[in-house]
């Protein structure tokens, strides 16, 4: 499988671009444009390598403060979006 670069819009949160390489269902890099750098590093750094199945299981539904979603949720969202769209092109 090739590698592939998604970029995905934020919804609710300080950043408001995610752009995540993947490569066979891994993660191989993560940049994060707005938000908290320090903790957007260390998000970064934890996923890298990690199939994306874990990466949504561990950090979907996950809130920052009062609002309903956070940037680790709005990473799980963007690679659900994405699982379904690999999905819907094999079919």
């Amino acid at each position: 499988m090739s590698e592939e670069i998604i970029q995905y819009h934020t919804q609710g949160t300080c950043c408001q671009v995610m752009q995540v390489k993947i490569e066979d269902n891994k993660i191989i890099d993560a940049e994060f444009f707005g938000g908290c750098n320090g903790n957007l590093k260390g998000i970064k750094s934890l996923i890298k390598g990690m199939n994306i199945d874990d990466v949504i299981e561990k950090l979907q539904g996950i809130t920052c403060g009062p609002k309903p979603t956070s940037c680790p949720d709005q990473l799980a969202k963007c690679l659900i979006e994405y699982k379904n769209k690999v999905t819907s092109n094999i079919k």
